[in-house]
């Protein structure tokens, strides 16, 4: 290196000095650099197809990046946890040694969308002095990290830092949390429309639940999820400010601390609200593998539909005999309430009105029933019983129908009130109401996912295997229980069908845009796990027609952008919302809805854009089933029938009619004959859709 002098000005003393304050500052920041480029270590792992790579990086602190094809998605972002044992603190600890390999595996679920999972990934396990371990997968469409407890003896977590560090102000759909039970900062429904802004728009004082997405540049996007959680809490995120810790543009998670006490409240007093919390998050009695914090990267939206992120890393299975779980379709009552005509008694909540009900769906091969809120007594579902019906009378035409009968229940109310009092009350509920013959529970009004909460639905989900009892839980979104207990059937968390009963009317339409949330859903909440959105309404409106209407409900859009759900929404047990009685007026539309299976073997992503549109198709065996659905834009697509097997299939296919636009009941039904040398041109009208099946 060649030196270079610098002669001043005679008489240029301050020059003078300017330059050697300079060069001592320089110096001291080339030390510092050498200095951390000795201590700091980068690791790195990459994905099967070599896109997607991690690198940790220990110095001091450790944090993780990610970039996809050479394009930043995460900068440096945080890795921390902070631990009390006794009177010891403990953290994550300087990084020893390093393990790497690539794994390539795959799992069978059939109750999932597809019966074959690929699980392939490069694996990083990095080992700690403080006994922790960082384990680190990068997959083709994401990346994701989880931190592993090592310590034996007890331990509380004080705090867990993750951190979404992005490289600037990206446009994000934000699903914020806005409806807290008895203002408890974390007791929430999980049901969120999204807020579409800047990540440096967001609101300072508010949490938003996961899935979050984050539009890259190039139309890439980057969904910020936690996944595999048990003994643990679910995470909120937050919008960092710069003022707080000096980052931009991150996501940073939360968590709710753990209850220390609590007391009957929220809505109509069927929430158990925690009225103190402890200044930790978690008590772990061992060693323990802590959630998941992922983030799906992907170039077109449409691969967001069928992306297995969620299943890979959600534990196995853990029923040895899944032989009595039979996923279905359900005849409910609550949204249409029990409305029904044509009939010579009055309908309610009663034994003929049930019995009705039996008989609707037995004629139309739908496997279950629900009876809701109303048939237990408000603190009990032993005492109390609502005299006008007959369970027994129920199950036994239930039985001789072909039609099983599912009872809701509040989610305090099976635990006796008591999370932490083990199963006793759960036990006898379930035991009683499965030797009756019922086969499951809706179990509503969770509204929290603390450890304390995914605690309970674990011990739930293993009291239901014991007594042979499906479960759909309300109130919560899918963290990963449902591939380790596939009775229980679906999840609610979602801004549903239920939400049109209420919808407010602003200037010349409903205050909220359910189109676009049907459309937005898919690739979000979806991602997570199945939804209980409990479609298939008859009276279907546009936005100048459109009013809610709690006893006589409608759904925003066309009949078929109803039907549409069917095949897109991923739901093992799946609603009939209307009427039996609609139903039966439409029995066309019925009949096709009644064909639609609610688990499958294969699924294809066609075509879609996150809130604008979706395209997609599922196979059962040898039959496809396709549907898609827009938001209040019109839309002229393309289907590529070319994943078809040889030969020509017959077609059955419902569009928006004509006068759609006008009468959202509008349709049409076509049969014609394709092969999969075809591409269907499709049109689906304003908050429209398009299903098919093709035998």
């Amino acid at each position: 290196m060649e030196a270079k002098f610098v002669k001043f000005p005679q008489n240029s003393v301050y020059l003078q000095n300017k330059f050697t304050e300079t060069m001592k500052t320089t110096i001291l920041s080339l030390f510092c650099l050498m200095a951390m480029s000795l201590s700091a270590a980068d690791y790195e792992v990459s994905s099967p197809n070599g896109k997607v790579k991690v690198t940790v990086t220990s110095a001091e602190s450790v944090t993780w990046s990610v970039t996809y094809d050479g394009k930043t998605v995460l900068l440096p972002s945080e890795i921390n946890i902070q631990l009390q044992q006794g009177n010891k603190t403990l953290g994550l600890g300087k990084i020893g040694k390093v393990a790497k390999k690539q794994i390539n595996s795959s799992f069978e679920n059939p109750f999932y969308r597809k019966s074959l999972v690929s699980d392939d990934y490069g694996q990083l396990l990095l080992y700690s002095n403080q006994k922790m371990t960082i384990e680190v997968r990068a997959y083709d469409d994401g990346a994701a990290y989880r931190l592993i407890s090592g310590h034996t003896k007890p331990t509380v977590v004080k705090n867990e830092v993750a951190e979404y560090c992005f490289a600037a102000d990206y446009q994000a759909f934000v699903p914020y949390v806005n409806d807290n039970r008895s203002g408890e900062r974390y007791c929430y429904s999980f049901e969120s429309y999204y807020d579409e802004q800047p990540l440096s728009a967001m609101f300072a004082d508010s949490l938003a639940i996961t899935p979050l997405a984050v539009c890259l540049s190039d139309g890439m996007k980057a969904i910020v999820m936690d996944a595999g959680v048990e003994n643990y809490p679910g995470m909120f995120l937050r919008g960092e400010r710069p003022e707080v810790r000096g980052k931009r543009n991150a996501l940073i998670a939360d968590f709710a601390p753990y209850p220390l006490e609590q007391a009957i409240g929220g809505y109509d007093r069927l929430n158990l609200i925690p009225t103190r919390r402890a200044d930790y998050i978690a008590q772990l009695n061992g060693r323990q593998a802590l959630p998941w914090r992922a983030v799906v990267i992907t170039e077109k939206d449409a691969d967001i539909l069928n992306c297995d992120m969620a299943q890979r890393l959600a534990p196995a299975c853990r029923i040895a005999d899944t032989s009595w779980i039979h996923p279905g379709k359900v005849a409910w009552d609550w949204w249409n309430n029990t409305n029904i005509t044509g009939v010579d008694f009055a309908s309610g909540m009663n034994t003929n009105t049930y019995l009705y009900y039996i008989d609707f769906a037995a004629k139309n091969h739908l496997e279950y029933i629900i009876i809701d809120e109303g048939w237990s007594g408000k603190e009990s579902l032993m005492t109390g019983l609502n005299p006008d019906i007959d369970l027994q009378r129920l199950i036994a035409y239930g039985q001789k129908k072909g039609v099983g009968i599912i009872l809701w229940s509040s989610w305090r109310n099976l635990i006796g009130n008591d999370p932490m009092g083990g199963n006793a009350v759960s036990e006898k509920v379930m035991q009683h109401y499965a030797n009756m013959g019922i086969k499951g529970f809706k179990v509503d009004f969770f509204d929290r996912d603390d450890q304390q909460v995914i605690a309970s639905a674990y011990q739930l989900a293993e009291c239901a295997v014991r007594h042979q009892l499906l479960l759909d839980y309300h109130g919560l979104k899918p963290f990963g229980i449902q591939r380790a207990y596939p009775n229980i059937v679906n999840f609610e968390g979602v801004k549903g069908l239920e939400n049109s009963k209420w919808e407010p009317r602003v200037g010349d339409g409903p205050l909220h845009d359910q189109p676009r949330y049907d459309v937005t859903a898919p690739y979000l909440r979806m991602l997570a796990g199945p939804m209980d959105y409990t479609p298939g309404a008859m009276t279907n409106a546009m936005k100048d027609h459109f009013f809610g209407n709690n006893n006589h409900p409608m759904s925003q859009g066309t009949r078929v952008h109803q039907m549409a759900m069917y095949i897109t929404f991923e739901a093992p047990l799946q609603m009939l919302a209307d009427s039996p009685t609609k139903y039966m007026q439409n029995q066309e539309c019925t009949n096709f809805i009644a064909q639609i299976p609610t688990t499958f073997d294969e699924t294809i992503a066609l075509d879609g854009q996150l809130g604008a549109y979706t395209l997609i198709a599922r196979r059962k065996g040898d039959v496809w089933y396709l549907a898609g659905m827009t938001d209040w834009t019109p839309r002229n697509l393309t289907v590529d029938l070319s994943f078809l097997g040889l030969g020509q299939h017959d077609a059955d296919i419902f569009v928006d009619g004509t006068n759609a636009s006008k009468d959202a009941t509008d349709y049409r039904h076509i049969r014609q004959t394709v092969s999969s040398s075809d591409r269907l041109a499709i049109h689906m009208g304003s908050g429209g859709g398009w299903v098919a099946i093709i035998r």
